[in-house]
C-alpha cells in the first residue's frame, strides 16, 4: 500500500505543479471557455488541465518503474505502452479540441483510434468469466474494448460542467476502484501489485493534485484533454482487471464482485453514464443532435433545486461514493451487510439532494423574497 501511496503523492505533487504552466499554454494558445448561455461561470476561464494530470499520471508511473514491489508489473511492459500511449494520443486530441473546437465526428474518429491502439497493445476484454467459458470472437472483443473505452471517455466528458465536479468524481471513485483491484488482485494472485491498481493510484493522485486549481470558483479547466482522459484510463484499468481475474481461483461468495469486474467501473461513472443517456434520449426526441448543448444536465437541475454550486458539486461526490464504495464493499462484506448500509446511504444522499425542496415546504405562503 506505502508503494501506491509513494506513486498517487508523485501524481498529485505533479499534477499540483504543473497545472499552472497548463494554465499559461492555454492562455498563450487561445484555449479558453467562453461565457455561453449554458455555461454557469462568469469569467472566460483557460482549459487544458488534461495535460497537468497527463504528466503526473506519466511522471508518476517512470519513476515508479525501479521498485522492487513493482517488478512483475513491467515485466510485459506492452498494456503499459498502450494505456500510456493511447492516453497520449487522447490528450493530443482533446488539447486540439480545446484550442480549435473540433466537430463531435472528428473527435469520435480520434478516441475510436486511441482506444484502438489500446486493444492492439493487448488492453482489451476477451473473456466474461461465465463459469470459465470464454465466449464470442477476437474481433467482437476488440469491438467492444473500444465502445467501452469511447463511452467511458464521453461520459466523463458530459460530467464535467461544474468546478471540481469530474476531478473530485473519478477522484472519489478511482480510490473506491483502487482498494477493489488491490483487495481483489490480493485474494486471486497471492500478490498486492497489479498494473491495474498502479494506474488508478496514478490517476487518482492527479486528480487530487489538480483540484485545488479548478474547484469554484476555478482559475483553469481540465478541458476534453482532462475529461477524455480520466475515462480512458479509468476503462483500461477495468479491462486489466477482467483480464487479470482466475474464475477456477475464486470463492463461491466472491463471485459476484469477481465474475463482473467491470461492475465497479460503472458504478463510478453511473452518474456521468446516467447523464449522458438522458441528454441523448432527451435531445433525440426534440429531434436535436445528441451533442446539442442545453442547461439541463444533472448538476444543472442541482442548480435549479437551489443548491449552490459547490454543494451541488458535494452532492454529486456524496452519490458517487454511495455507488462506488458500496459496490466495492462486496469484496469485503456480505452482501446483506453491504445491502443495509448502502440503503441507509442512499436516504442520506436523497435528503441531501432534496434539502432545498423541503425547506420551500415548510415556508408560510406568501412569505419570502421578492
Amino acid at each position: 500500500m506505502r508503494v501506491y501511496l509513494l506513486v498517487g503523492i508523485i501524481a498529485a505533487a505533479v499534477a499540483y505543479l504543473t497545472t499552472p504552466l497548463a494554465r499559461w499554454c492555454a492562455l498563450r494558445w487561445g484555449a479558453i471557455t467562453a461565457v455561453r448561455d449554458r455555461d454557469v461561470h462568469a469569467v472566460p476561464t483557460p482549459r487544458l488541465g488534461g495535460l497537468a494530470m497527463f504528466l503526473g499520471i506519466v511522471v508518476a508511473i517512470v519513476l515508479a518503474s525501479p521498485l522492487p514491489f513493482l517488478a512483475g508489473v513491467y515485466d510485459n511492459p506492452r498494456a503499459l505502452v498502450g494505456i500510456v500511449g493511447g492516453a497520449g494520443l487522447v490528450v493530443l486530441l482533446g488539447v486540439a479540441d480545446d484550442i480549435w473546437d473540433l466537430d463531435w465526428l472528428t473527435k469520435l474518429m480520434g478516441q475510436v483510434l486511441a482506444a484502438g491502439f489500446l486493444a492492439w497493445q493487448g488492453v482489451q476484454l476477451y473473456q466474461l468469466p461465465l463459469g470459465g467459458v470464454t465466449v464470442s470472437s477476437t474481433r467482437m472483443w476488440t469491438f467492444l474494448t473500444i465502445v467501452t473505452v469511447v463511452v467511458a471517455m464521453n461520459a466523463v466528458n458530459f460530467v464535467d460542467g461544474l468546478d471540481g465536479l469530474a476531478a473530485g468524481v473519478l477522484a472519489i471513485g478511482g480510490g473506491a476502484f483502487f482498494l477493489y483491484c488491490y483487495l481483489l488482485t490480493r485474494a486471486t494472485s497471492g500478490d498486492y501489485a497489479s498494473l491495474s491498481a498502479l494506474v488508478l493510484a496514478a490517476l487518482v493522485g492527479a486528480c487530487i493534485g489538480f483540484l485545488p486549481h479548478n474547484v469554484y470558483p476555478a482559475r483553469i479547466f481540465m478541458g476534453d484533454s482532462g475529461a477524455m482522459l480520466l475515462g480512458f484510463v479509468l476503462s483500461a484499468a477495468a479491462i486489466v482487471v477482467t483480464g487479470q481475474i482466475d474464475p477456477e481461483q475464486i470463492s463461491r461468495r466472491q463471485s459476484f464482485p469477481a465474475f463482473l469486474p467491470v461492475l465497479l467501473p460503472i458504478a463510478v461513472l453511473l452518474l456521468p453514464l446516467l447523464d449522458m443517456g438522458l441528454a441523448i434520449v432527451r435531445r433525440t426526441i426534440q429531434g436535436k443532435s445528441p451533442f446539442h448543448p442545453d442547461r439541463l444536465h444533472l448538476h444543472h437541475r442541482l442548480l435549479a433545486l437551489g443548491h449552490s454550486h459547490r454543494r451541488a458539486v458535494a452532492i454529486m461526490y456524496v452519490w458517487t461514493a454511495v455507488f462506488a464504495y458500496g459496490v466495492g464493499a462486496l469484496v469485503v462484506f456480505s452482501t446483506t451487510t453491504v445491502l443495509w448500509i448502502f440503503a441507509a446511504a442512499v436516504v442520506v444522499a436523497v435528503l441531501l439532494t432534496i434539502g432545498p425542496l423541503r425547506g420551500r415546504s415548510h415556508r408560510t405562503p406568501g412569505v419570502g423574497t421578492a
